[in-house]
Protein backbone atom coordinates (compact mmCIF):
# COMPACT_ATOMS: atom_id res chain seq x y z
CA UNK A 1 0.00 0.00 0.00
CA UNK A 2 1.26 3.42 -0.92
CA UNK A 3 1.08 6.19 1.94
CA UNK A 4 2.54 8.92 0.33
CA UNK A 5 0.13 11.84 0.23
CA UNK A 6 -0.81 13.17 -3.59
CA UNK A 7 -0.24 17.09 -4.43
CA UNK A 8 -3.67 18.24 -2.84
CA UNK A 9 -3.03 16.48 0.50
CA UNK A 10 0.54 17.35 0.80
CA UNK A 11 -1.19 21.20 0.44
CA UNK A 12 -3.85 20.04 2.64
CA UNK A 13 -1.13 18.83 5.63
CA UNK A 14 1.17 21.85 5.22
CA UNK A 15 -2.12 24.34 5.42
CA UNK A 16 -3.13 22.19 8.73
CA UNK A 17 0.74 22.68 9.78
CA UNK A 18 0.64 25.80 9.49
CA UNK A 19 -2.48 26.65 11.37
CA UNK A 20 -0.68 24.63 13.85
CA UNK A 21 2.60 26.40 14.22
CA UNK A 22 0.62 29.98 14.10
CA UNK A 23 -1.59 29.17 16.86
CA UNK A 24 -0.39 26.31 19.38
CA UNK A 25 2.73 27.36 20.41
CA UNK A 26 3.01 26.04 23.67
CA UNK A 27 2.59 28.94 26.31
CA UNK A 28 -0.07 30.10 24.22
CA UNK A 29 -2.37 26.56 24.07
CA UNK A 30 -1.93 26.52 27.96
CA UNK A 31 -3.19 29.69 28.93
CA UNK A 32 -5.96 28.94 26.39
CA UNK A 33 -6.84 25.17 28.52
CA UNK A 34 -6.95 27.57 31.91
CA UNK A 35 -9.78 29.88 29.64
CA UNK A 36 -13.53 29.20 30.70
CA UNK A 37 -14.14 27.83 27.42
CA UNK A 38 -11.17 26.10 27.15
CA UNK A 39 -10.50 26.78 23.10
CA UNK A 40 -10.63 29.58 20.90
CA UNK A 41 -13.57 31.01 18.96
CA UNK A 42 -11.06 32.66 16.80
CA UNK A 43 -8.92 29.44 16.23
CA UNK A 44 -13.13 28.06 15.36
CA UNK A 45 -13.54 30.29 12.60
CA UNK A 46 -10.03 29.83 11.13
CA UNK A 47 -10.57 26.65 10.84
CA UNK A 48 -14.36 27.69 9.34
CA UNK A 49 -12.60 30.04 6.93
CA UNK A 50 -10.05 27.55 5.63
CA UNK A 51 -13.23 24.76 5.09
CA UNK A 52 -11.71 22.11 7.43
CA UNK A 53 -14.77 22.14 9.72
CA UNK A 54 -16.79 20.81 6.45
CA UNK A 55 -14.06 17.95 5.74
CA UNK A 56 -16.26 14.76 6.56
CA UNK A 57 -19.51 15.85 4.77
CA UNK A 58 -20.89 16.01 1.22
CA UNK A 59 -20.18 18.49 -1.38
CA UNK A 60 -24.19 19.21 -1.68
CA UNK A 61 -23.83 20.32 2.29
CA UNK A 62 -21.00 22.58 1.84
CA UNK A 63 -18.31 19.66 2.12
CA UNK A 64 -15.45 18.82 1.07
CA UNK A 65 -16.27 15.20 0.55
CA UNK A 66 -12.61 14.03 1.88
CA UNK A 67 -11.75 10.32 2.87
CA UNK A 68 -9.79 8.68 5.54
CA UNK A 69 -6.81 9.89 4.44
CA UNK A 70 -7.46 13.39 4.63
CA UNK A 71 -8.77 12.72 7.99
CA UNK A 72 -5.55 11.08 9.06
CA UNK A 73 -3.33 14.32 7.92
CA UNK A 74 -5.84 16.95 9.38
CA UNK A 75 -5.33 14.75 13.06
CA UNK A 76 -1.97 13.98 12.89
CA UNK A 77 -0.94 17.85 12.62
CA UNK A 78 -4.05 18.38 15.08
CA UNK A 79 -1.92 15.96 17.46
CA UNK A 80 1.26 17.66 17.28
CA UNK A 81 -0.59 20.98 18.54
CA UNK A 82 -2.44 19.31 20.92
CA UNK A 83 -5.22 21.08 19.28
CA UNK A 84 -8.51 22.24 21.97
CA UNK A 85 -11.05 23.09 19.76
CA UNK A 86 -14.22 20.75 19.29
CA UNK A 87 -12.87 19.44 15.53
CA UNK A 88 -13.26 16.05 16.35
CA UNK A 89 -16.55 16.07 18.17
CA UNK A 90 -18.58 18.20 15.68
CA UNK A 91 -16.71 17.87 12.15
CA UNK A 92 -15.72 14.44 12.34
CA UNK A 93 -17.95 12.25 14.68
CA UNK A 94 -20.85 14.82 15.37
CA UNK A 95 -21.61 15.88 11.62
CA UNK A 96 -20.94 12.84 9.52
CA UNK A 97 -23.19 10.77 12.11
CA UNK A 98 -26.21 13.29 11.52
CA UNK A 99 -25.14 13.48 7.30
CA UNK A 100 -25.84 9.57 8.06
CA UNK A 101 -28.85 8.95 9.30
CA UNK A 102 -30.50 12.18 9.41
CA UNK A 103 -33.37 13.42 7.64
CA UNK A 104 -33.44 15.36 4.67
CA UNK A 105 -34.65 18.54 6.57
CA UNK A 106 -32.23 17.49 9.57
CA UNK A 107 -29.45 17.90 6.48
CA UNK A 108 -30.23 20.63 4.40
CA UNK A 109 -31.15 23.35 7.81
CA UNK A 110 -27.79 22.33 9.80
CA UNK A 111 -24.96 20.57 7.92
CA UNK A 112 -24.29 24.10 6.21
CA UNK A 113 -24.02 25.34 9.14
CA UNK A 114 -21.81 22.94 10.99
CA UNK A 115 -19.94 23.66 7.75
CA UNK A 116 -19.75 27.04 8.52
CA UNK A 117 -18.18 26.78 12.03
CA UNK A 118 -21.82 28.21 12.69
CA UNK A 119 -23.38 25.55 14.82
CA UNK A 120 -21.78 22.35 16.80
CA UNK A 121 -23.11 18.75 17.99
CA UNK A 122 -21.54 15.96 19.88
CA UNK A 123 -22.38 12.47 20.53
CA UNK A 124 -23.94 11.61 23.55
CA UNK A 125 -23.73 7.58 23.88
CA UNK A 126 -21.70 6.49 26.92
CA UNK A 127 -23.50 6.20 30.43
CA UNK A 128 -22.05 6.16 33.43
CA UNK A 129 -22.82 2.15 34.10
CA UNK A 130 -21.45 1.35 30.31
CA UNK A 131 -18.04 1.96 30.41
CA UNK A 132 -17.40 1.59 26.85
CA UNK A 133 -20.26 -0.93 25.98
CA UNK A 134 -22.58 1.19 23.27
CA UNK A 135 -25.26 -1.27 23.59
CA UNK A 136 -25.57 -0.98 27.63
CA UNK A 137 -28.19 1.97 27.51
CA UNK A 138 -30.52 3.19 30.70
CA UNK A 139 -31.57 6.23 29.14
CA UNK A 140 -35.29 5.99 28.74
CA UNK A 141 -37.46 7.63 25.37
CA UNK A 142 -40.96 7.22 26.68
CA UNK A 143 -43.62 7.66 23.37
CA UNK A 144 -46.05 10.68 24.56
CA UNK A 145 -48.80 12.06 21.79
CA UNK A 146 -46.47 14.48 20.04
CA UNK A 147 -43.23 12.81 19.85
CA UNK A 148 -40.90 11.21 22.93
CA UNK A 149 -39.73 12.04 26.66
CA UNK A 150 -35.49 11.39 27.28
CA UNK A 151 -34.77 10.45 30.85
CA UNK A 152 -31.57 9.30 31.58
CA UNK A 153 -27.84 10.75 31.73
CA UNK A 154 -24.64 10.25 29.26
CA UNK A 155 -20.90 10.44 30.51
CA UNK A 156 -17.82 12.31 29.07
CA UNK A 157 -19.54 13.95 25.97
CA UNK A 158 -16.50 15.57 23.97
CA UNK A 159 -17.31 19.61 24.16
CA UNK A 160 -21.18 18.51 25.56
CA UNK A 161 -20.96 21.55 27.05
CA UNK A 162 -20.21 24.30 23.73
CA UNK A 163 -22.58 22.09 21.47
CA UNK A 164 -25.57 23.16 20.43
CA UNK A 165 -27.21 20.29 19.20
CA UNK A 166 -26.81 16.54 21.23
CA UNK A 167 -27.07 13.45 19.11
CA UNK A 168 -28.11 11.50 22.16
CA UNK A 169 -28.67 7.64 22.01
CA UNK A 170 -31.55 6.35 23.91
CA UNK A 171 -33.76 3.02 24.85
CA UNK A 172 -37.05 3.10 22.98
CA UNK A 173 -37.52 -0.76 23.90
CA UNK A 174 -36.15 -4.34 25.83
CA UNK A 175 -33.67 -4.41 28.64
CA UNK A 176 -30.21 -2.24 29.48
CA UNK A 177 -28.02 -4.59 27.15
CA UNK A 178 -29.85 -5.77 24.44
CA UNK A 179 -28.24 -4.76 21.15
CA UNK A 180 -31.76 -3.67 19.64
CA UNK A 181 -34.04 -1.54 21.15
CA UNK A 182 -31.84 1.78 20.79
CA UNK A 183 -32.91 4.77 19.10
CA UNK A 184 -30.70 8.25 18.08
CA UNK A 185 -32.45 11.90 18.49
CA UNK A 186 -31.06 14.99 18.02
CA UNK A 187 -32.16 16.92 20.97
CA UNK A 188 -31.59 20.72 21.15
CA UNK A 189 -28.80 21.21 24.03
CA UNK A 190 -30.69 24.17 25.21
CA UNK A 191 -33.86 22.95 25.54
CA UNK A 192 -35.59 22.25 29.11
CA UNK A 193 -34.35 19.52 30.89
CA UNK A 194 -31.10 19.17 29.57
CA UNK A 195 -28.39 19.79 32.39
CA UNK A 196 -24.69 20.20 31.63
CA UNK A 197 -22.01 19.60 34.05
CA UNK A 198 -18.87 20.84 32.08
CA UNK A 199 -15.63 20.14 33.22
CA UNK A 200 -11.77 19.80 31.94
CA UNK A 201 -9.88 16.40 30.94
CA UNK A 202 -6.99 15.34 32.34
CA UNK A 203 -6.11 16.34 29.02
CA UNK A 204 -7.60 20.13 29.30
CA UNK A 205 -9.97 19.12 26.51
CA UNK A 206 -13.49 20.00 27.82
CA UNK A 207 -16.05 17.36 28.35
CA UNK A 208 -19.32 16.90 30.26
CA UNK A 209 -22.26 15.19 31.75
CA UNK A 210 -25.03 15.31 30.75
CA UNK A 211 -28.61 14.61 32.66
CA UNK A 212 -31.69 14.24 30.57
CA UNK A 213 -34.66 14.98 33.15
CA UNK A 214 -38.40 14.95 31.02
CA UNK A 215 -37.17 15.93 27.88
CA UNK A 216 -39.26 16.61 25.65
CA UNK A 217 -38.89 15.97 21.61
CA UNK A 218 -40.56 15.93 18.60
CA UNK A 219 -41.21 12.81 16.10
CA UNK A 220 -39.11 14.55 13.35
CA UNK A 221 -35.97 14.29 16.27
CA UNK A 222 -35.92 10.29 15.65
CA UNK A 223 -32.70 9.79 13.88
CA UNK A 224 -32.83 6.70 11.15
CA UNK A 225 -34.84 4.03 11.92
CA UNK A 226 -36.23 3.26 15.50
CA UNK A 227 -34.87 0.60 17.84
CA UNK A 228 -31.83 0.11 14.88
CA UNK A 229 -29.51 2.55 16.31
CA UNK A 230 -26.77 0.79 17.75
CA UNK A 231 -25.00 -0.31 13.93
CA UNK A 232 -24.71 3.72 13.41
CA UNK A 233 -23.76 4.38 17.02
CA UNK A 234 -20.67 1.65 16.12
CA UNK A 235 -20.47 3.29 13.21
CA UNK A 236 -19.33 6.29 14.33
CA UNK A 237 -17.56 5.42 17.39
CA UNK A 238 -14.68 3.58 14.58
CA UNK A 239 -14.50 7.05 13.01
CA UNK A 240 -14.24 8.41 16.24
CA UNK A 241 -11.36 5.46 17.27
CA UNK A 242 -9.66 5.58 14.17
CA UNK A 243 -9.30 9.83 14.56
CA UNK A 244 -7.68 9.20 17.60
CA UNK A 245 -5.27 7.25 16.67
CA UNK A 246 -4.37 9.76 13.96
CA UNK A 247 -4.08 12.44 16.17
CA UNK A 248 -2.09 10.11 18.86
CA UNK A 249 0.73 9.20 15.79
CA UNK A 250 1.20 13.08 15.79
CA UNK A 251 1.41 13.49 19.62
CA UNK A 252 4.07 10.42 19.76
CA UNK A 253 6.13 11.84 16.89
CA UNK A 254 6.19 15.28 18.64
CA UNK A 255 6.56 13.69 22.31
CA UNK A 256 9.93 11.76 20.85
CA UNK A 257 11.23 15.27 18.99
CA UNK A 258 11.00 17.44 22.34
CA UNK A 259 12.93 14.22 24.10
CA UNK A 260 15.38 14.41 21.55
CA UNK A 261 16.07 17.23 21.82
CA UNK A 262 16.06 17.44 25.59
CA UNK A 263 19.34 14.53 25.61
CA UNK A 264 20.80 17.11 23.00
CA UNK A 265 21.06 19.68 25.31
CA UNK A 266 20.99 18.28 29.27
CA UNK A 267 24.45 17.67 30.03
CA UNK A 268 26.32 14.99 32.81
CA UNK A 269 29.90 14.60 33.43
CA UNK A 270 30.60 17.33 30.62
CA UNK A 271 28.89 15.83 27.33
CA UNK A 272 25.02 15.34 26.38
CA UNK A 273 23.23 12.33 28.16
CA UNK A 274 21.76 11.83 24.44
CA UNK A 275 25.59 10.52 23.57
CA UNK A 276 25.07 7.93 26.17
CA UNK A 277 24.14 4.48 24.22
CA UNK A 278 21.08 2.85 26.52
CA UNK A 279 19.70 6.07 26.45
CA UNK A 280 19.67 6.28 22.62
CA UNK A 281 18.18 2.23 23.20
CA UNK A 282 14.85 3.93 24.47
CA UNK A 283 14.63 6.47 21.86
CA UNK A 284 14.95 3.59 19.16
CA UNK A 285 12.60 1.96 20.97
CA UNK A 286 10.52 4.66 21.04
CA UNK A 287 10.65 5.32 17.15
CA UNK A 288 9.65 1.84 16.77
CA UNK A 289 6.58 1.91 18.76
CA UNK A 290 5.68 5.38 16.57
CA UNK A 291 5.97 3.60 13.26
CA UNK A 292 4.40 0.59 13.98
CA UNK A 293 1.60 2.86 15.57
CA UNK A 294 1.34 4.88 12.35
CA UNK A 295 1.61 2.12 10.17
CA UNK A 296 -1.55 0.17 11.82
CA UNK A 297 -3.12 3.85 11.23
CA UNK A 298 -2.79 3.54 7.67
CA UNK A 299 -4.46 0.19 7.90
CA UNK A 300 -7.12 1.37 9.21
CA UNK A 301 -7.72 3.97 6.96
CA UNK A 302 -8.06 1.71 4.51
CA UNK A 303 -10.56 -0.33 6.10
CA UNK A 304 -12.61 2.60 7.36
CA UNK A 305 -15.23 2.56 4.66
CA UNK A 306 -15.06 -1.26 4.50
CA UNK A 307 -18.87 -2.40 3.76
CA UNK A 308 -18.53 -5.03 6.28
CA UNK A 309 -18.98 -3.37 9.38
CA UNK A 310 -17.15 -6.62 11.33
CA UNK A 311 -13.89 -5.89 9.19
CA UNK A 312 -14.03 -2.10 9.75
CA UNK A 313 -14.23 -2.53 13.41
CA UNK A 314 -11.96 -5.37 13.81
CA UNK A 315 -9.30 -3.34 11.98
CA UNK A 316 -9.95 -0.20 14.23
CA UNK A 317 -10.20 -1.97 17.01
CA UNK A 318 -6.45 -3.17 16.26
CA UNK A 319 -5.36 -0.01 16.20
CA UNK A 320 -6.93 1.65 19.03
CA UNK A 321 -5.40 -1.46 21.16
CA UNK A 322 -1.26 -0.83 19.41
CA UNK A 323 -2.01 2.61 19.58
CA UNK A 324 -2.82 2.46 23.29
CA UNK A 325 -0.24 0.35 24.20
CA UNK A 326 2.80 2.42 22.29
CA UNK A 327 1.60 5.63 23.44
CA UNK A 328 1.80 4.60 26.77
CA UNK A 329 5.50 3.50 26.69
CA UNK A 330 6.66 6.30 24.94
CA UNK A 331 4.60 8.79 27.54
CA UNK A 332 6.49 7.07 30.20
CA UNK A 333 9.85 6.50 28.49
CA UNK A 334 9.63 10.75 27.42
CA UNK A 335 8.86 11.63 31.18
CA UNK A 336 11.82 9.53 32.76
CA UNK A 337 14.12 10.67 29.98
CA UNK A 338 12.96 14.47 31.35
CA UNK A 339 13.64 13.11 34.63
CA UNK A 340 11.88 15.41 37.33
CA UNK A 341 11.17 18.29 34.54
CA UNK A 342 8.69 15.62 32.96
CA UNK A 343 6.24 15.47 35.92
CA UNK A 344 5.60 19.51 35.59
CA UNK A 345 2.88 21.21 33.58
CA UNK A 346 5.50 24.07 33.04
CA UNK A 347 7.22 21.35 30.80
CA UNK A 348 4.94 20.53 27.05
CA UNK A 349 6.08 16.74 27.13
CA UNK A 350 3.69 15.93 30.02
CA UNK A 351 0.60 17.56 28.54
CA UNK A 352 1.55 14.90 25.36
CA UNK A 353 1.66 12.37 27.53
CA UNK A 354 -1.68 13.18 28.92
CA UNK A 355 -3.13 13.97 25.89
CA UNK A 356 -2.01 10.02 24.94
CA UNK A 357 -3.48 8.40 28.14
CA UNK A 358 -6.55 10.18 27.49
CA UNK A 359 -6.91 9.06 23.98
CA UNK A 360 -6.48 5.39 25.18
CA UNK A 361 -9.02 5.71 27.48
CA UNK A 362 -12.06 7.44 24.72
CA UNK A 363 -13.89 4.49 23.49
CA UNK A 364 -12.36 1.58 24.69
CA UNK A 365 -8.44 1.39 26.44
CA UNK A 366 -6.18 -1.29 25.61
CA UNK A 367 -5.38 -4.13 28.33
CA UNK A 368 -2.30 -3.83 29.71
CA UNK A 369 0.45 -6.80 30.39
CA UNK A 370 3.25 -6.91 31.74
CA UNK A 371 5.28 -6.50 28.52
CA UNK A 372 3.35 -3.15 28.35
CA UNK A 373 4.73 -1.55 31.71
CA UNK A 374 8.30 0.49 31.84
CA UNK A 375 10.31 -1.57 34.44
Amino acid sequence: MDFSLDEEQQMLADMVARFVERQYEFETRRTLAQSPRGWSEDNWSSLAETGLLALGLDEQYGGLGAGAEETLVVMEAFGRGLVLEPFLATALVGGPLLQRVGSAQHKERLLPLLARGECRVSLAALEPQSRFDLADVTCQASETGTGYRLNGRKSVVSHGDSAHWLIVSARTRGVQDDHDGISLFLVEAGSPGVNVRSFAGLDGQRVAEIELSDVSVSREALLGVEHKGLADLEWAADRACFALCAEAVGCMDRLIELTVEYLQTRKQFGKPIGSFQALQHRVAEMLGLSEQARSITHYAAANLDNARADERARAVSAAKTLVGRAGRVIGQQATQLHGGMGMTDELAAGWYFKRLTTIDMSWGIAITTPSDMVR
